[in-house]
């Protein structure tokens, strides 16, 4: 099932989402409609509060970045319960965007490297580090669990230059190839606790 994406402006991106227990029911189903609606929406990342639901929660996908780091041919995760346990190296530049901002992209500086502590499907625990894009990536979705976007991370004088693209986004005044809800709309219940 392919689940309609949450724009900007809708207060459940700001909030910082909740641990899922274990034992959570169609926790399964969730994960495999987050990557179908992932694909759908062209993205290689997405957080589970961009469809509405403010758990800890994030799929991505890197391998359409195989061509420039062939490392990541086969990077398809799933993150539950993430913790970023260190963010270090030369702080780079990187233009993102943002499936919930859609047709806005920027040059976002991040850290090179995260440590990052998760379950997996199984809810088995890992504690890995990424560089290069995995890293961006991970630190982007992981992000939106703590009710951050990626324009938050802009110089203030940038954000001022985007306010009137954002508010448009935010009253439903762009063009996206999927589904979406605004702020005001009301999202589907899926996961239920």
């Amino acid at each position: 099932m392919i689940y309609p994406v949450v724009v900007y402006g809708h207060p459940v991106l700001r909030k910082v989402a909740r641990e899922i227990p274990e034992g959570q029911a169609g926790l399964g189903d969730f994960v495999r409609n987050m990557f179908e609606t992932m694909y759908d929406s062209e993205g290689v990342g997405l957080a589970a509060p961009q469809v509405g639901q403010s758990v800890r929660l994030f799929v991505v996908d890197a391998s359409p970045f195989a061509e420039d780091e062939p490392g990541l041919e086969d990077f398809k995760k799933v993150f539950i319960n993430p913790e970023v346990l260190e963010r270090s190296g030369e702080r780079v530049p990187f233009n993102e965007g943002c499936l919930s901002i859609p047709n806005i992209r920027e040059d976002v500086v991040r850290e090179e490297k995260v440590v990052i502590r998760y379950q997996d499907l199984q809810r088995e625990w890992h504690e890995e580090e990424y560089d290069g894009i995995a890293s961006r990536v991970i630190q982007h979705e992981f992000d939106h669990l703590e009710g951050i976007l990626f324009t938050d991370l802009l110089p203030p004088l940038r954000r001022k230059l985007l306010a009137s693209r954002l508010r448009a986004i935010s009253k439903g005044r762009f063009k996206a190839s999927y589904k979406t809800i605004l702020p005001g709309q009301r999202v589907p219940e899926i996961l239920k606790f």
